[in-house]
């Protein structure tokens, strides 16, 4: 029998709920996660707390260090300029071009076993080649050495010391040449702005200029007696950087920056260079060793010229020869021989032992002193003090000066500027010799009136011929442009004109230096050859002077010329120094728009004016 399959519910019973089953963990596992935990938290802690309260510096060291960089802003050295603002000395923008050795090192081999070493096989092909970047940059290599003009054995000995870290491969170098460079992308290789000294004029006035070396520091000349005036200070500040380089904080001032100062000389460039031409022309002419010439300004004492030879260009090192660079104008002394026989006149009328009137009887042209003789070129007989000058007489001075005590002729020596500092404050200036002696023979103090025994520079001389032309007042010397500072007289003002008209009578006919003459002024200077001293005695050599002014009625310019050993039968002074000063002294008077004075005026005719 089928059952029917019942759809009635069974009737529920008291319900039972089932448990949820959690998983579950051992408790060592537990216990050691939550202890690595709070022990990492723990040190976290500890750090953050030891940072910032034991070492709160440490971050900011740390960031600072990345971040803060020092910056310098150059101070370029200032310009020396002529009186007329013509530039004589400048800096201009230069580069040095340096390596970092270390940095070399880390990027390729440079020896030849790393050179070796650094071939690889191509699997595919089997042949042997460089690393693709090694020879790639040691191509280059040969190109910087020949761009910096540095032997590329040198430049392997400085890219082989990977423990220095910085060496300068070339200074002094121009931007086309750091553009090269920087297109050779060579790993540690890097340039620096800095600063070149260029000298327009050349050789003309390098011997008064100077030089610097490549710091910018004057070594020579006026670079070097004026040099903390004309290098400047270099500032610094303490700045922020972001990674790329840019500034983003201008933190401090550590060095204000000091702005150089810039020189103008009272040398007019015009004139130097014609001084320099004629100069340069005369020593090579009459083969001497060498010259040198001053311009001054009698009522001011400044130096318009100052030129020397040999000479070199400053902007060419390789020229560079100690010989060469000596301002021979203030540094070379001389025995000036005739040159001074003016000044013996002066002296006598000084001290009352003569007077512009007298005649004095030269004859026989000779006479003996203690056993030693002086003479003249020929027996002039009778001859008034002008005549004396004009044919440079040794008899007729000699016997002015023996009339004098040696103090007497001493005191007007330094009078005029013989034996002292001419005070133009130049390195290396020497002040001559005047000796000072208790006892004094007959034969020294006449030898000393005609120029030997005693020495001077060529500066001295111009000096001492600027004071008769300036009726006998003494002006500092000066070769910086400046405020003009008051005389001194030194001398008697009518025995220093009647002084200058004596020497009128050197340049004109029958005189001994005709070639001295300056067409349209009258000129008054003296001529001076003289032997040079050796070891026992004098020698074959000579040096020829000329020392003038003019214009001889109102006297603006005195001129030295210094010329050494000249060759050959054109050694004397009229010769060989005259036609110098002439010409010199001509442009000078032209340039400065003096009138000439080739009349008859007197000094009192042009005072009443």
């Amino acid at each position: 029998m089928n059952r029917k399959r019942s759809t009635s519910r069974p009737k529920a019973g008291p319900q039972t709920r089932k448990k949820k089953v959690y998983p579950t963990y051992s408790s060592g596992r537990y216990i050691f996660v939550a202890v690595t935990i709070s022990l990492i938290a723990v040190a976290l802690i500890s750090r953050l707390a030891f940072i910032q309260i034991l070492e709160p510096e440490y971050l900011t060291n740390e960031a600072d260090k990345r971040s803060l960089r020092v910056t310098s802003s150059v101070a370029h050295r200032g310009n020396i300029e002529d009186r007329n603002g013509e530039e004589l000395a400048i800096s201009v923008p230069a580069y040095a071009i340096w390596v970092d050795p270390k940095e070399v090192k880390k990027h390729f081999a440079f020896t030849k076993e790393d050179w070796e070493n650094s071939v690889v096989v191509n699997p595919k092909t089997g042949l042997e080649r460089h690393t693709k970047k090694f020879f790639y940059e040691s191509k280059k290599w040969p190109a910087l050495a020949e761009v910096l003009d540095i032997p590329m054995a040198d430049l392997a000995k400085v890219l082989q010391k990977p423990r220095s870290r910085f060496a300068y491969l070339k200074r002094q170098v121009n931007d086309p040449v750091v553009q090269y460079v920087k297109q050779l992308k060579l790993s540690g290789i890097a340039s620096q702005l800095e600063s070149h000294r260029f000298y327009p004029t050349g050789e003309i006035n390098a011997n008064i200029l100077g030089l610097t070396d490549l710091d910018a520091q004057g070594i020579e000349g006026i670079e070097k007696s004026y040099n903390d005036y004309l290098e400047g200070q270099t500032g610094k500040r303490r700045v922020r950087k972001d990674r790329l380089g840019n500034v983003i904080d201008d933190i401090e001032v550590l060095k204000e920056k000091k702005l150089a100062g810039n020189l103008q000389l009272t040398i007019d460039q015009r004139i130097q260079a014609v001084a320099y031409s004629e100069l340069k022309r005369a020593v090579k002419m009459n083969n001497a060793t060498s010259g040198s010439i001053v311009v001054i300004d009698i009522h001011s004492g400044e130096i318009f010229a100052m030129a020397n030879y040999p000479s070199f260009n400053p902007n060419d090192r390789n020229q560079y020869q100690a010989y060469k660079l000596r301002n021979r104008a203030i540094t070379d002394t001389f025995e000036p021989g005739s040159t001074v026989k003016p000044l013996v006149v002066a002296s006598a009328l000084i001290n009352n032992k003569t007077n512009v009137d007298e005649v004095i009887d030269t004859s026989p042209g000779w006479m003996n002193l203690g056993g030693r003789r002086v003479r003249d070129s020929h027996n002039y007989g009778k001859m008034h003090l002008g005549k004396i000058l004009k044919k440079s007489s040794n008899i007729g001075v000699s016997k002015l000066a023996l009339r004098l005590k040696p103090e007497e002729l001493q005191q007007t020596f330094a009078d005029f500027g013989l034996g002292n500092d001419t005070g133009i404050g130049l390195i290396g200036e020497s002040v001559g010799r005047l000796p000072i002696r208790h006892r004094w023979s007959d034969f020294e103090l006449a030898t000393m009136s005609f120029g030997y025994g005693i020495t001077a520079t060529t500066l001295q001389l111009a000096k001492a011929y600027g004071i008769l032309g300036s009726g006998g007042v003494q002006y500092p010397l000066s070769i910086i442009k400046g405020a003009k500072q008051p005389g001194e007289q030194v001398i008697p003002k009518n025995i220093a004109r009647e002084v200058v008209e004596m020497m009128e009578g050197v340049s004109e006919k029958g005189g001994t230096a005709p070639k001295a003459k300056v067409d349209g002024y009258r000129i008054a200077g003296k001529t001076g050859t003289s032997r040079k001293a050796e070891a026992g005695g004098y020698g074959d050599d000579y040096v020829a002077v000329f020392a003038g002014l003019a214009p001889a009625t109102r006297p603006r310019f005195s001129i030295a010329v210094m010329i050494n050993e000249p060759q050959g039968d054109r050694y004397y002074a009229g010769d060989v120094a005259a036609p110098v000063f002439s010409e010199v002294m001509k442009s000078t008077l032209l340039l400065t728009h003096v009138l000439p004075d080739g009349g008859d005026e007197s000094y009192t005719y042009l005072e009443a004016k």
